[in-house]
């Protein structure tokens, strides 16, 4: 194996494939990147045995294929600190990887490339192509939700929910639930489900931009896989049963306020200071006209706002953890939000006004 490339060519697809290589691994394989040289192109694959990341690029000149695999993250910090535009020479020599460029030489052990394990090629029964944007903007609006380390392994992940003209992202860890909807040009009966585990989830959204450009997932039984450019992700999926989300979707609160969104998230950043540190409860007075934020703590300190909203009903008093708040109004899109309520003991529904095709519902706290 021998190639000639610029630091540019290689370093974009080697960040991102990085990124795919856990810092702990089972097997010492799973520290490299594989790294194979056709003719035309040089394929970099990643995997920590969950997802794999492929990219491709082009290389100056071929001297040799051959394929070999060495740790990903010293070739990539070399592969930063050349200076922009050097033009970088890899080959394999007396089973050793010595990178050249300019006047500086590098010597990376290696591992066959043999005894890098492939994600097994499941046959993809179904092929839907979305605009990257839109992929991007519904995992963007509900990936905050996801559950990190919960025993309902299900929940570590993102539900992927695919119908005909229709895409839907959900995601929940039981306090807090996030859906966001988008219309798509796909065909598909009937839906499909997929839970695609937290870390795929924030591997692909890396890949994906604003763009109308396309990317192409192809479903299988246990595993989803993504084309986009230069690129092909896969991930295996979870095999669970992720909750009947509709079902905690509060309906018929009759407490409707409409306020400034990026004022409330203000006002509850500022007293989510005083807030108890473990809990992070802060009450919400709604008043006509107005909402009362209120935070203490165990040290007695305490921190109250006033935000004026558009409302007229009942007083109404509830808890909630601030950071659940902070987080949803941090994504809604518009500049308004309205906050639906029914009682202290019931889940608030946030969303844009009038409806909108996000929706975030927040269990309440006792406090």
């Amino acid at each position: 194996m021998k190639f000639s490339i610029s630091r540019e060519a290689l370093l974009r697809p080697l960040t991102l494939v990085a990124g795919v290589v856990e810092r702990r691994q089972t097997l010492p394989v799973l520290a490299n990147v594989l790294i194979d040289v056709q003719e035309e192109q040089v394929a970099l694959t990643g995997t920590d045995l969950e997802v794999e990341l492929v990219g491709r690029t082009s290389p100056a000149s071929v001297e040799q294929i051959g394929a070999t695999t060495v740790p990903a993250r010293k070739l990539m910090e070399i592969c930063k600190s050349l200076p922009e535009q050097a033009e970088i020479q890899l080959a394999l020599e007396e089973g050793r990887a010595v990178l050249r460029s300019g006047r500086s030489r590098f010597t990376l052990s290696t591992l066959p490339a043999t005894e890098f394990p492939n994600i097994e090629e499941s046959a993809g029964n179904t092929e839907v192509s979305l605009p990257r944007g839109t992929l991007k903007r519904l995992i963007d609006s509900t990936a905050f939700a996801m559950a990190q380390q919960d025993v309902r392994y299900y929940l570590n992940g993102m539900l992927l929910e695919l119908r005909s003209n229709l895409v839907r992202t959900v995601a929940t860890d039981g306090h807090r639930l996030a859906v966001c909807s988008g219309p798509a040009d796909i065909e598909m009966e009937p839906a499909q489900k997929l839970i695609v585990p937290r870390k795929g989830i924030l591997e692909l959204v890396r890949l994906l931009d604003d763009s109308d450009e396309p990317v192409t997932l192809s479903l299988g039984a246990n595993h989803l896989r993504a084309h986009t450019g230069s690129f092909t992700f896969t991930s295996k999926l979870v095999d669970g049963k992720f909750p009947d989300y509709e079902r905690v979707v509060p309906r018929g609160g009759d407490k409707v306020f409409i306020a400034e969104r990026t004022q409330l998230r203000q006002v509850l950043s500022r007293t989510s200071i005083l807030s108890n540190e473990k809990y992070r409860g802060v009450r919400l007075l709604l008043e006509e006209g107005n909402l009362r934020v209120m935070a203490n703590n165990p040290e007695q300190e305490e921190a109250e706002e006033n935000v004026a909203v558009e409302y007229s009903g009942a007083n109404l008093e509830i808890g909630f953890n601030v950071g659940y708040l902070i987080d949803a109004l941090g994504v809604l899109g518009e500049d308004k939000v309205q906050v639906t309520l029914a009682d202290p003991n019931s889940s608030a529904l946030m969303e844009e006004p009038g409806g909108g095709d996000a929706m975030y519902v927040i269990m309440p706290m006792r406090l």
